[in-house]
């Protein structure tokens, strides 16, 4: 576990934000407590590379909550001076954040950066219990972890940072499968996940697992959908969120694909993946969530065991598609014209999406090169 006092930067340089959060997470307070990724290997993301990592000083992040806090009286009591990027007389991104905060009553908090669990127990809970005390309205606060993170963590302090607050961990699970864990750098392994997934549940938070089709190739597509529903079937997660690839050139996957040491798994083939993985599921009573532009089918959304059938049918109609329209389909999803397999129906999103095949000459011998540089514009 790393202490605040391993930061090598101690210089205050005001409110931070750092780069991402879960979509879910839209209208939550970013609270830095660390910047970057301590692990920062998958070869599947972009985010971070390059970055040094570090825990930010206990000071600094008690600071930052203080700066929204007084941003925040300044907005309930109506500022004197308002500043054109803040409040007045405060720092002018607390203002911001403060003010968007502000907008959905304060109810959420997101700890970043891509793994807060990694900061030392006792210093996690007191920024918890600092936040508590400033905000009573938050109802919510949660952070992103790593799974050999959360194992390697004593079951007491766990509880403890429940306790002080903490509800909630995003962990990017991605896989079950050890040789796609193995394959991407991962660095964790399936054990691993779910004695990561148990504990979390144990401590009494919320989960939500990350699972992502497509990781394993073409290659490994059956192994990536059983091997990940074979974990999520024992952890039991509140929430799986799908999240389906895409490979941005300036991840180390890219390089192996563009090499031909990756072979990318198309829509359609992707598309049976998930339907393999929703098969594989048993016994559980996770949400579904399908909340990320990448995936292609934004109705795979329901709650289990009840929902199962439903979402199983819905891959099933995609993939029982003649030909052709999946094509406009897979088109209009990547450009952000269909929103779901309903719009299919809809002539006049048709329309738009055949002026595009035509004005681009998309066939259906480049359809999968063309959509897969439409999604990696997304990331």
């Amino acid at each position: 576990m790393l202490k605040q006092s391993d930061a090598r930067d101690m210089t205050y340089r005001g409110f931070e934000q750092g780069p991402i959060r879960p979509p879910s997470e839209a209208h939550s307070l970013l609270l830095r407590v660390t910047r970057n990724c301590p692990w920062n290997r998958c070869t599947f993301c972009p985010v971070y590379k390059g970055a040094r990592f570090s825990v930010r000083p206990l000071a600094h992040i008690v600071r930052d909550i203080d700066a929204v806090y007084e941003a925040v009286q300044q907005l309930r009591e109506g500022p004197r001076d308002p500043a054109p990027m803040g409040l007045a007389g405060g720092d002018p991104r607390a203002g911001a954040a403060a003010r968007n905060w502000s907008r959905y009553g304060r109810r959420q908090v997101f700890l970043q950066d891509a793994n807060s669990l990694v900061v030392d127990p006792g210093d996690l809970a007191a920024i918890l219990r600092h936040l508590k005390t400033r905000f009573p309205e938050v109802t919510r606060i949660t952070s992103y972890a790593r799974s050999n993170t959360i194992a390697n963590l004593d079951a007491g302090a766990l509880a403890d940072l429940r306790r002080a607050g903490l509800s909630r961990i995003h962990i990017g699970m991605e896989s079950g499968a050890d040789e796609v864990l193995k394959m991407v750098c991962k660095g964790t392994t399936q054990r691993m996940h779910i004695l990561a997934g148990l504990k979390v549940k144990e401590a009494g938070m919320e989960l939500s697992e990350y699972y992502m089709p497509g990781l394993g190739g073409r290659l490994r597509l059956e192994v990536n959908a059983v091997e990940t529903a074979a974990a999520l079937n024992q952890i039991n997660p509140d929430f799986i969120r799908l999240r389906t690839l895409a490979i941005p050139p300036e991840t180390p996957l890219y390089e192996d694909y563009a090499a031909g040491r990756f072979a990318k798994a198309t829509d359609v083939e992707m598309a049976r993946e998930l339907l393999l993985f929703l098969e594989s599921l048993s016994k559980i009573t996770s949400v579904i969530k399908s909340d990320h532009i990448l995936n292609l089918l934004p109705e795979v959304d329901g709650k289990l065991p009840q929902d199962l059938p439903r979402l199983i049918g819905i891959v099933r109609t995609f993939l029982n598609l003649d030909p052709e329209l999946q094509r406009l389909y897979r088109v209009g999803r990547r450009t952000g014209i269909l929103s779901g397999l309903g719009d299919l129906a809809d002539a006049g999103k048709i329309a738009r999406v055949e002026a595009i095949c035509r004005e681009y000459r998309i066939r259906p011998d480049d359809v999968d090169a063309i959509t897969d540089d439409l999604m990696r514009r997304f990331i």
